[in-house]
């Protein structure tokens, strides 16, 4: 999403550090473009002119001027202010309350307040927590239907809501079916509207006095750039929300609403929705997300994703596999599929540090259907050809093309670079393998 502003600010940054001693006049010139950087990807104009005053200040002090590296402290300093500018850092839900406490999801129509709930419910699980679903927007029975689809795809309870019922007392009603089921927090999917009307308000207002919800999450869609940093205030002056989940960050945004919404409105920024996969909610962290903008990656966030896929005990196993090279195409498959579930490869890349400024790394995207014809080349082997890749000979080969819809040449390509790789792997364990990570996939 915020591949052009990198770009620009990365070559602003190029152009400074060349300088050997920075003046007034380079900074000056530095920070216009990074002003009009900020504006082009629809940053508000009073968050940007805010932060490029705080920036000039900075830069013209000590901490630069008597710098051995004057352009690498104006870098940090950026990273700075742009953390701050975002919230500095990462704020929870709040959980307080009696129980079960309520989440309230409120927005416009199509910010993506429902398929929120369901990624909210697979993020609540995953903390230790027995989520409820309650569809309360009865103007919309596909809301309705497609909350309940969710809720049986998660094996998570949904309240039986109707369309002929009252949005305030399916809230009311479904608290005590909560307690019923053992659950100890509802996620509220409330009504929207094409636009804010007063309507809407007068009825999340009822809603929201009549549960107390713990916390009340702002839905909104990137894609709408200013106009969500708008929504953001007219809700947040209704209902005092307590923060802000920003939707289909993965998308062409430009980044405008994730930089100025802190600052514009004083609520945070809490999660952002980075795919379509139920699984595709991050918690927001300022730091991070300025690192990302800036072209440092988002090692951080690489490390929490495997740590959530990666079962220890697996791992430890692999390790051992890994030293007396007894690594098989079934680990292999084992690991490619563990890999997959951290998300999107090419997203993955580009949270590396210094990935994103390669010239190679432009535009690359990942064919993430080659990872479905190497599993379907694998489960297409018995379990001894996966075991011993030696005896795959050429009549296999073209059983198990075959039975995975592929060609004998993918199966070739495949038992290739395997082999390869495990000729590396002999390598590199005569020479130790001291550093190596635990549960790494090999190639």
């Amino acid at each position: 999403m915020f591949d052009n502003l990198t770009d620009k600010l990365n070559n602003v940054f190029k152009q400074l550090k060349g300088h050997g001693k920075l003046s007034e006049k380079n900074i000056a010139d530095g920070l216009r473009e990074v002003r009009m950087a900020l504006l082009e990807a629809d940053v508000h104009y009073k968050v940007v002119k805010k932060l490029i005053a705080d920036i000039k200040e900075r830069s013209l002090g000590r901490e630069v001027m008597a710098s051995l590296t004057p352009g690498q402290q104006v870098v940090k300093i950026v990273n700075d202010e742009l953390t701050r500018l975002m919230g500095s850092e990462h704020e929870e839900l709040n959980l307080s309350g009696t129980h079960p406490v309520s989440i309230m999801l409120v927005g416009l129509q199509g910010s993506g307040k429902t398929t929120t709930a369901g990624k909210l419910a697979v993020f609540l699980r995953k903390s230790g927590k027995n989520p409820y679903l309650v569809p309360a927007d009865v103007y919309r029975p596909a809301a309705i239907d497609q909350l309940r689809k969710l809720g049986t795809q998660l094996t998570v309870p949904v309240f039986a809501s109707t369309p002929d019922m009252d949005p305030v007392e399916i809230c009311r009603q479904a608290r005590v079916a909560a307690l019923k089921e053992g659950c100890d927090t509802l996620i509220l999917d409330t009504a929207g509207r094409l636009h804010i009307d007063e309507e809407l308000m007068g009825e999340l207002g009822r809603i929201s006095s009549a549960v107390a919800p713990s916390d009340i999450l702002l839905v909104a869609d990137a894609m709408t750039g200013q106009d969500a940093v708008n929504i953001a205030q007219s809700f947040n002056e209704r209902l005092d929300i307590g923060g802000v989940v920003l939707t289909k960050l993965d998308g062409d945004a430009r980044g405008g609403a994730a930089i100025s919404i802190k600052s514009i409105t004083d609520k945070p920024i809490k999660f952002v929705g980075v795919g379509e996969k139920l699984s595709d909610l991050e918690a927001f962290h300022p730091d991070r997300m300025a690192s990302r903008i800036l072209g440092m990656g988002d090692v951080l966030t690489i490390i929490e994703k495997a740590q959530a896929v990666v079962d220890e005990k697996q791992a430890v196993e692999l390790e051992k596999k890994l030293r007396k090279n007894q690594f098989t195409l079934e680990d292999f498959k084992d690991q490619m599929v563990q890999i997959r579930k951290m998300g999107s490869l090419t997203d993955l890349l580009n949270m590396i540090p210094g990935m994103g400024k390669m010239k190679q790394m432009k535009n690359f995207q990942v064919d993430e259907k080659e990872f479905v014809r190497i599993e379907a080349i694998i489960n297409s082997m018995t379990p001894k050809e996966r075991r011993t890749h030696n005896i795959i000979n050429g009549s296999r080969r073209k059983r198990i093309a075959k039975g995975s819809g592929t060609s004998v040449q993918d199966v070739n390509k495949l038992i290739k670079n395997y082999a390869q790789v495990m000729k590396m792997m002999k390598k590199l364990n005569k020479g130790g393998m001291r550093g190596m990570g635990r549960g790494m996939l090999p190639f």
